[in-house]
C-alpha cells in the first residue's frame, strides 16, 4: 500500500494539475484587459500551447517515469509546475504568455501518467483509490473558479499564478522529504498481472484512446467555457466576478463526487456497463442546456459535470485492469499524448467557436460528441475473465466477441 504521506501529496498534486491549467481560463477576461485586448475570445487561443504541451509531454513523462523513476519524475512536476506558473505572472504581452503557458502545460503533462500509476499500484481497490484521486483532481477545477475569482479581484491575475505556484513548490520540499526513494524503477520489476493477446490489446487501446478522446474533448470544452457561459447566461442575475466563481465552484464541489461514487461503483460493477449508462445521460443533459438561461442553465450545468467527471475514472481504470505496472506510465503516456494533444484543439476552438455560433451552437456540438463517446464505449470488446468489478483479480483472459 501507497504510504499515506505519500497518497495524500499524489491525490494534492491532481488537484494542482487541474487547478493550474484552469487558472488562465478562469482569468482570460482579466488578462485580456491588462493586455489591451476587447475580446476574451480573442485571447482564448494564445493558450492552446498548455493543452498540446500536455498531451505531447505525457509520452516523454510516461517514458521516463517508467524507466528513470516515478518519484523523480514527480519532484519534477512540483517544482516545474510551480517555476512555470512564476514565469506565467511576470509576461508582458501575448507572445510571452503563450510561450510560458506551453511550458506550464508541458509540466502538467507529467502528473497523469506518473502520478495515478504510482498511487494505484498497491491498492487493494483500485476503482476507489482512482475516484478518491478523480475527487482532489476536480476539487482543483473548482479551486480554480474560485481561488482565481478572487486573486483577480483583490490582488490581480498575476497573483493568480504566484500564490498556486509556491504552493507547488512547497508541495515539492514535502514530497521530496517524505517519499521513499525507489529501489529500482517500475520497467525493471517482476510482471505482476496477466497480459491481454497482443492483437486485443491493441484493439482494446484503440477504444480507450478513441474514448478518451471525445470524453477530454467534453471535459475541455466544459471546463474552458463554463465560466464565460456562466457570465453570458446569468447577465442582469449574477454580474459579480466573485460571487460567479463562486457558483461555478458550486458546480465543480457538487460534481466532483461523482467520481467518487463511480470509484467504487468501479470495484464492484463491469467497467464497459457502468462506463456506458453514464454516457447515455450526457446528449440530453447538452441538448437542453444549450437553450437554459439563469438558475435553469445552472441546474443543468450541475448535472451534465456530474456525468462529465463521472465518466472520467474509467480510462484510467481499464488501464489498470488490461495494463501491468511495468508499462501503466507508458501506456498512459501513449493514449493522453493522442487524446489530449487532441482535444487541445477544443481550447482553441472555443473561442471562434463562440464568437461566431454562440454557447448554443458549442452545447449542440458538445451533444454530438457525447454521441460518439457512447457508441465507442459499446465498442470496447467483452474479454471472458476480464469482465469482473475491478478489485476482482482476473483470471487468465479468454475469448473476446
Amino acid at each position: 500500500m501507497t504510504p499515506r504521506p505519500t497518497a495524500v501529496l499524489l491525490n494534492v498534486a491532481h488537484a494542482l494539475d487541474h487547478l493550474f491549467l484552469l487558472i488562465f481560463a478562469a482569468a482570460v477576461g482579466a488578462i485580456a484587459s491588462d493586455f489591451g485586448i476587447g475580446r476574451w475570445e480573442d485571447l482564448m487561443p494564445f493558450g492552446v500551447g498548455a493543452f498540446a504541451l500536455y498531451g505531447l509531454g505525457s509520452l516523454p513523462a510516461g517514458k521516463l517515469g517508467d524507466h528513470w523513476g516515478r518519484r523523480r519524475m514527480m519532484l519534477v512536476f512540483f517544482f516545474g509546475l510551480g517555476a512555470s506558473a512564476l514565469l506565467v505572472a511576470c509576461t508582458r504581452n501575448v507572445w510571452q504568455l503563450a510561450f510560458a503557458l506551453g511550458v506550464l502545460g508541458a509540466f502538467a503533462a507529467i502528473y497523469h501518467p506518473v502520478g495515478i500509476p504510482m498511487l494505484v499500484r498497491h491498492s487493494l481497490r483500485p476503482g476507489r483509490t482512482i475516484g478518491v484521486n478523480g475527487l482532489a483532481g476536480n476539487l482543483g477545477v473548482a479551486a480554480a473558479a474560485i481561488v482565481t475569482g478572487y486573486l483577480v479581484k483583490y490582488v490581480g491575475w498575476r497573483a493568480a499564478f504566484v500564490v498556486p505556484g509556491l504552493v507547488a513548490i512547497g508541495c515539492g520540499c514535502l514530497f521530496a522529504r517524505v517519499t521513499p526513494a525507489e529501489t529500482e524503477p517500475p520497467s525493471r520489476r517482476k510482471q505482476t498481472s496477466i497480459a491481454l493477446p497482443a492483437g486485443l490489446f491493441a484493439r482494446v487501446f484503440f477504444v480507450i484512446t478513441l474514448a478518451s478522446i471525445t470524453a477530454s474533448l467534453l471535459f475541455n470544452f466544459t471546463t474552458n467555457g463554463n465560466g464565460e457561459l456562466l457570465r453570458e447566461r446569468f447577465d442582469g442575475i449574477v454580474d459579480d466576478p466573485a460571487r460567479l466563481g463562486v457558483l461555478l465552484a458550486g458546480v465543480y464541489l457538487v460534481a466532483s463526487f461523482a467520481q467518487v461514487v463511480v470509484g467504487a461503483l468501479i470495484d464492484r460493477v463491469p467497467l464497459k456497463y457502468l462506463y456506458a449508462g453514464i454516457v447515455a445521460v450526457q446528449p440530453p443533459l447538452f441538448w437542453l442546456a444549450a437553450s437554459a438561461q439563469g438558475w435553469a442553465l445552472y441546474a443543468l450545468m450541475i448535472a451534465f459535470m456530474i456525468a462529465v467527471f463521472g465518466a472520467i475514472p474509467f480510462t484510467d481504470a481499464m488501464i489498470v485492469r488490461y495494463v501491468d505496472d511495468r508499462m501503466r506510465s507508458r501506456v498512459t503516456g501513449m493514449r493522453l499524448t493522442v487524446s489530449f494533444g487532441v482535444s487541445s484543439v477544443a481550447v482553441w476552438l472555443l473561442g471562434p467557436v463562440v464568437k461566431a455560433g454562440g454557447f448554443e451552437t458549442l452545447l449542440l456540438a458538445m451533444s454530438v460528441i457525447a454521441v460518439a463517446t457512447l457508441v465507442t464505449v459499446l465498442a470496447l470488446p467483452r474479454v471472458t475473465g476480464f469482465d469482473v468489478p475491478l478489485a476482482a483479480a482476473p483470471p487468465a483472459p479468454g475469448a473476446a466477441d
